[in-house]
C-alpha cells in the first residue's frame, strides 16, 4: 500500500510546503494552493515564508506545484493543511477547512484517504470536514474511503526544530488507516510518531499545546504587570527563580500569529458547545490581547515624564511580524501597537528587514524605512528580536534617538542600562 500511495498536499504555507518538500524527497508529491502568486513563487524555487531553502525546491524532481484542483485526481491520499483563523467575533472560521474537503470531495476515488493537519476543536473532522466529503463524493466513510488526524507542530523560524525533528502525532478513522498513516509519516520523521487512540484526542492533544502556551505566557505577562507597579525588574526575577530545576522559563511578551492567539478560541468555542464556560483560559487570552494597550500606556507615560510633546514626535519600532525571524504578519500584536501610538498623532516607523513594502496589504498603517538617522526619534520600541537586531551594537538603539528619549525593550533582550524601559 505504501508504494502505492501517490500524495496530494492541499494548502502549501508554513506547514505545508515543508511537509511537500520532505515527502518529496521520497515519492512523488502534488502540492496544491489557491494563490496563483504562491505556485508561481515555488514554481521558480521561491518561498516567501522563507521556511524551505531554493535548493531544496530547484533538487526535488518528485514535487509538483499547481492551483488547479483537477490536477489532483491522479493522487490517492491527501494531507490537509489549510489555515484554521477566527473571525471578527473570535469565532473559528472554518471555511478554508470545509472548502479543501469539497475540493477533496469533487476528486476523491474509493480506497482514497485523506489526512487533516490544521489545528481545530475535538469533532471538526469527523463531524464538519467527513460530511461535506460525503456529501459531494456520495461515497462513506470507512466504506469507500478513510480519514486521519496528524496535527502541525511547525514552529516558523525555527531551524533547530523542523518537521523532521519533531515528534508527529497520527490518528485514523480505523485501526488499519491509522497504522497506514503512522507508517507514512515515519518515511519522513526522524523524531518518531505517537499514534494516538482516536482522531478526537489528535485533536484535543493539539489545541491543548498552545493554549498551554498561552496560560503560560499571560502568567509571566501578569507578573510583569505587578512587578512593574513594585518597580521590581522582571526579568531579573525570571532569572532567579530560573535556578529551580523545574521553573517553567516563559517570557512576558506579544503573543500574536496564527497559532497561540487564535488556536484557545477553538477549544473554548466547543467548550461552550457542550455546556462549559471556559473561564481560567478566556482570562489568559484576555490579558494577552491588551499586552499591547500596555506598552503604549507605558511608552506614552514614560515620554510624557520626559516632556516630550507626543503629537511632533517620532517613534521607530523594530520589527513588525508576530515573532522572531519569520515574514508572517498575521495577528502580530506590533500592529496594534502602530494602531494606538498613531491615535495618539504620533508619527510611526517600522524597520524590519523581514517584511518588504511590496507584500504589505493595501490597507496596512505600516510605514516602513531601509534607513536609520542619528538622533532623529523620541522613541524606539524593540518589539521583534529579530537575529539582525540582536547582532547590533546595543547602543544602537540610543544612538537612533535623541537625547531626551525612551528605549523600550520588549522582549529584555539588551542590558538593563541600554533601555529605559523592559516588560
Amino acid at each position: 500500500m505504501s508504494q502505492a500511495i501517490k500524495l496530494g498536499i492541499i494548502g502549501l504555507g508554513y506547514v505545508g510546503l515543508p511537509l511537500a518538500v520532505e515527502f518529496g524527497k521520497k515519492r512523488s508529491v502534488i502540492g496544491f494552493d489557491i494563490n496563483l502568486d504562491r505556485i508561481e513563487d515555488l514554481s521558480k524555487g521561491y518561498d516567501s515564508t522563507h521556511e524551505v531553502d531554493s535548493n531544496d525546491l530547484h533538487k526535488s524532481s518528485n514535487l509538483k506545484f499547481t492551483n488547479k484542483p483537477g490536477e489532483l485526481k491522479e493522487c490517492n491520499f491527501f494531507i490537509v493543511t489549510v489555515p484554521t483563523p477566527i473571525d471578527d467575533q473570535k469565532k473559528p472560521d472554518l471555511r478554508p477547512l470545509l472548502q479543501a474537503s469539497k475540493t477533496i470531495g469533487k476528486i476523491i476515488k474509493k480506497g482514497d484517504v485523506v489526512v487533516f493537519e490544521s489545528t481545530v476543536y475535538p469533532g471538526v473532522t469527523e463531524e464538519e470536514c467527513v460530511p461535506v466529503i460525503e456529501r459531494q463524493s456520495k461515497l462513506k466513510l470507512n466504506n469507500d474511503f478513510h480519514v486521519g488526524y496528524s496535527p502541525e507542530r511547525i514552529n516558523p523560524g525555527d531551524k533547530k526544530h523542523n518537521i523532521a525533528n519533531i515528534v508527529k502525532i497520527t490518528s485514523g478513522s480505523s485501526p488499519e488507516v491509522a497504522d497506514i498513516i503512522d507508517n507514512l509519516y515515519k518515511e519522513i520523521i526522524v523524531a518518531g510518531t505517537h499514534q494516538a487512540s482516536s482522531i478526537k484526542v489528535a485533536e484535543a492533544a493539539k489545541v491543548i499545546e498552545n493554549t498551554q502556551r498561552d496560560l503560560n505566557i499571560a502568567l509571566v505577562n501578569e507578573l510583569a504587570l505587578i512587578f512593574n507597579k513594585m518597580n521590581i525588574d522582571t526579568s531579573e526575577v525570571l532569572e532567579a527563580a530560573r535556578t529551580k530545576w523545574n521553573f517553567m522559563d516563559f517570557r512576558p511578551g506579544l503573543v500574536g500569529g496564527h497559532c497561540i492567539g487564535v488556536d484557545p478560541y477553538y477549544l473554548t468555542h466547543k467548550a461552550q458547545l457542550e455546556g462549559y464556560s471556559p473561564e481560567i483560559i478566556l482570562a489568559g487570552r484576555k490579558l494577552n490581547d491588551m499586552m499591547s494597550n500596555y506598552v503604549v500606556s507605558r511608552l506614552v507615560k514614560k515620554m510624557t515624564k520626559f516632556n516630550i510633546n507626543l503629537q511632533q514626535s517620532r517613534v521607530i519600532i523594530f520589527g513588525a511580524t508576530f515573532k522572531e525571524n519569520c515574514p508572517d504578519l498575521r495577528n502580530s500584536k506590533v500592529l496594534d501597537i502602530i494602531s494606538e501610538l498613531l491615535d495618539y498623532k504620533i508619527s510611526v516607523e517600522v524597520f524590519d528587514p523581514w517584511i518588504k513594502t511590496i507584500d504589505l496589504p493595501s490597507n496596512s498603517n505600516i510605514k516602513l524605512v531601509n534607513e536609520l538617522n542619528k538622533n532623529f526619534y523620541d522613541a524606539a520600541i524593540l518589539a521583534v528580536p529579530h537575529k539582525e537586531f540582536l547582532e547590533m551594537d546595543h547602543s544602537y538603539f540610543k544612538k537612533i534617538c535623541k537625547k531626551n528619549s525612551v528605549v523600550f525593550d520588549l522582549k529584555s533582550v539588551l542590558p538593563q542600562n541600554a533601555s529605559d524601559l523592559r516588560l
